[in-house]
């Protein structure tokens, strides 16, 4: 097995280095059959990509412990799906399946129905495949998925049980497809500088593989967010740890991008900045990819220590230099026929603000990120930033942002008069006012909430506005119902309505991380019978227990909950010892609504069975959740197939005989 594995992997190195040297002769002499042998090789190379993580999950699932990587991060006795997803617990496995993927897109783009004579193609692929060798080097010399030990323990390490959680299933598997994906935006980018095509056209076609990209690395970051609250046990979902900033850059600047390509494509402005954005984001991840991978930052999603950061580094400066060098050769091309902002009081405008506060918050991340190892270099200690200063600068550029969101949709191309802006934003300005008078009313005191639950109305408003306009307006020429009118609105602008729906659900998760700042927190030791009381809640702690699943132990406390004189029932909070890993877990037990969650972690116990708990009341979060259901779901509105607005782009570029 282990001998497919490896020729699986120099093989495939060997066809990606014949399909990039066949690609760059085929452009080179404009022979299509050298390109058609290309993208051949291409399908080869995830075909072979394939067979890797065939055997890999094979010896994984079936505990072939004579592989050191299944040695190092399995045993016998854990449940199927963990084994399997132990592919990802270290740094082979997670490079193997971040290859796949990558061949897998690479294929994808070769062989797209919408690339069919598009002379973009051969460049892309080729683009692409300059990684896949990248990271096929790697796995065939540095990280290698298929060692063999020379003596085969009775029994493997164990996968760490942070890891042993549905959401490890999912999260990096997410994750990886969001950052793969950008590679696909970021080929078609440079490969339209190459040819000198530099219109539109590169963005059009790349749009639905950006959102996806995007899509994958908001449902990556929000299932470790939800990971995070519910494993780790402190209490919140975002930490501000390295590697969560590592994932939440790129996402930052790829929100940027989505947005500012739309002024490029109706008034050709912006060209050179959506590129830089593209560059900028396929940079990051392999920035966070450094940051995972080298262990220069302390981080529990970190694979510790190794020496793969340095070949990231590496590559990533070697990516970017060749990247500006592409871009600053094309400058005067880019800069050709650019179009102008005639008034700051414009949606063009509007979308450049938005721009600069996600870039200004990506910057503000990166700061905070590498702050530690600025003050080593420096000062000669590493000096951690922590959360207060990420909440600090993070939370205006979060009511920035959103203030941007309320008017961008009603605002005016050009040059908007006051009459617009009175006749849009006037009725969602007051009835914000009168919403923030209320919260004033009813006892919220604290500036912050008060504000941002103000702007985030302004915005779900003004976009309600926006939905009664178009719907008003399409009434007026078919008459028809308002449910169908919506229908057909929406089906018939799909790009614009998903992504007003993303915005809803924004605003949703805002409200959840606005009202999960101001929690409640207390640790107690009690007896046997005492109670807990914090805010309105009562919690009784009735007794310890213990249990066994399978060779691990697990330690749990019942406990009452009653609120405000009303039965909750019952939580228990657990403590497991795995009989395969030194280190304990915490498993938190969390009664939740729409308005609050009840979070209780089993702390420590004494022989007496007096217990510590650590009790928090987390406004809100449950918000947090929907709001990434509702921008998802958006999210997928805007690029679900349809006869409506999915027509292949035409291209108008500089022509070439080979596709």
């Amino acid at each position: 097995m282990h001998l497919i594995g490896n020729i699986s992997i120099y093989l495939a190195l060997a066809l990606s280095v014949y399909a990039l040297v066949i690609f760059i002769l085929g452009i080179y002499k404009q022979d299509q059959r050298l390109v058609d042998s290309g993208k051949a090789a291409t399908l080869g190379v995830f075909i072979l990509a394939s067979i890797s993580m065939l055997v890999l999950f094979t010896a994984l699932g079936t505990s072939q412990l004579q592989f050191e990587y299944v040695a190092l991060y399995t045993s016998t006795d854990l449940p199927l799906a963990y084994k399997l997803a132990a592919l990802w617990a270290g740094n082979a496995g997670s490079l193997l399946l971040w290859t796949f993927f990558l061949t897998m897109y690479t294929a994808m783009v070769a062989y797209s129905k919408k690339m069919k004579n598009n002379p973009l193609t051969p460049y892309v692929a080729s683009i692409m495949l300059g990684n896949t060798i990248f990271f096929y080097i790697i796995l065939g010399f540095v990280a290698k998925p298929f060692v063999l030990l020379e003596q085969v323990p009775l029994e493997g390490r164990g996968l760490n049980p942070m890891l042993q959680d549905p959401g490890m299933l999912l999260h990096p598997v997410t994750l990886y497809l969001g950052y793969v994906g950008l590679a696909v935006p970021f080929a078609f980018a440079i490969a339209a500088l190459i040819i000198k095509s530099v219109d539109a056209f590169w963005l059009r076609m790349t749009r639905r593989w950006t959102i996806i990209a995007w899509v994958f690395l908001t449902l990556g970051n929000v299932i470790g967010g939800y990971w995070a609250y519910k494993e780790l046990g402190w209490g919140g979902y975002w930490a501000w740890d390295p590697v969560e900033n590592a994932s939440f850059m790129p996402w930052l600047t790829v929100t940027a991008y989505l947005h500012s390509v739309m002024i490029q494509e109706r008034k050709n402005m912006l060209k050179i900045w959506n590129i830089s954005l593209i560059i900028l984001s396929y940079a990051l991840t392999l920035f966070g990819t450094f940051l995972v991978r080298s262990g220069v930052l302390t981080s529990v999603h970190a694979f510790g220590d190794s020496n793969l950061g340095a070949y990231f580094l590496i590559f990533m400066a070697l990516a970017v230099i060749f990247s500006l060098y592409v871009l600053m050769s094309r400058y005067h091309l880019l800069k050709k026929d650019s179009g102008q902002f005639e008034s700051l009081l414009s949606k063009e405008s509007s979308f450049l603000i938005n721009n600069l506060i996600l870039v200004g918050g990506t910057f503000a991340v990166f700061w905070g990120t590498i702050f530690p190892l600025v003050s080593e270099a420096v000062r000669g200690t590493k000096v951690t930033v922590g959360i207060p200063f990420f909440n600090t600068v993070m939370s205006p550029i979060l009511l920035a942002l959103i203030f941007v969101m309320a008017v961008c949709p009603l605002i005016a191309w050009q040059r908007s008069t006051v009459k617009n802006l009175r006749d849009n934003f006037l009725l969602p300005a007051i009835i914000s006012l009168v919403i923030i008078g209320l919260l004033a009313g009813l006892g919220m005191r604290a500036a912050y909430p008060i504000i941002a639950y103000g702007v985030i109305s302004f915005m779900i408003l003004t976009h309600i506005v926006e939905f009664y306009r178009g719907v008003k307006a399409r009434r007026k020429v078919t008459k028809e119902a308002i449910p169908v009118a919506l229908y057909w609105l929406m089906v018939k602008n799909r790009r614009r309505y998903g992504g007003y729906i993303v915005h809803f659900g924004i605003a949703l998760m805002a409200i959840g991380i606005v009202g999960s700042n101001f929690d409640s927190e207390t640790m107690k030791t009690v007896p046997k019978g005492e109670t807990i009381e914090i805010e309105d809640y009562v919690l009784t702690y009735e007794y310890l227990a213990q249990r066994t699943e399978g060779i691990n132990d697990i330690v749990f406390a019942n406990i009452h909950v009653s609120k405000a004189g009303k039965d909750m029932g019952y939580i228990q909070p657990e403590r497991i010892f795995y009989g395969s890993w030194e280190e304990p877990s915490t498993e938190v037990a969390v009664l939740g609504s729409l308005r609050e969650d009840l979070y209780v972690v089993l702390s420590a116990w004494e022989r007496d069975e007096r217990a510590t708990f650590v009790v928090k009341v987390n406004p809100l979060v449950r918000w947090v959740w929907i709001g990434s259901y509702i921008l998802v779901i958006g999210s997928i509105f805007a690029i679900w197939p349809g006869k409506y607005g999915n027509i292949t782009p035409r291209y108008t570029g500089p022509q070439r005989k080979v596709s």
